[in-house]
């Protein structure tokens, strides 16, 4: 089982330093705010897998709050992104 988690803490590391790549290189403003919003996903998928191998919840509202901030975020970007249009 521990090898498992290995590979999903690799896969997830891979995966944060492609989007945090994207996020520097981005040939636009919507490009670097998707993968910063991708960022906050892989951050919200390691929080469940620390919750899974520990077997507790004391991340839950982390978790909660990280999700929040980057709904609202995106939603306050395409909002800036259309009204300028």
């Amino acid at each position: 089982m521990t090898g498992v988690i290995y590979v999903v803490q690799g896969i997830l590391a891979v995966a944060v330093l492609l989007a945090l790549y994207r996020a520097v290189l981005g040939p636009s403003l919507l490009d670097r705010v998707l993968a910063l919003d991708v960022v906050l996903a892989i951050i919200g998928a390691a929080l469940v897998l620390t919750m899974i191998v520990n077997h507790h919840t004391d991340h839950l509202i982390l978790l909660v709050v990280i999700s929040l901030i980057g709904f609202i975020g995106s939603v306050a970007v395409a909002r800036f992104i259309t009204e300028r249009g």
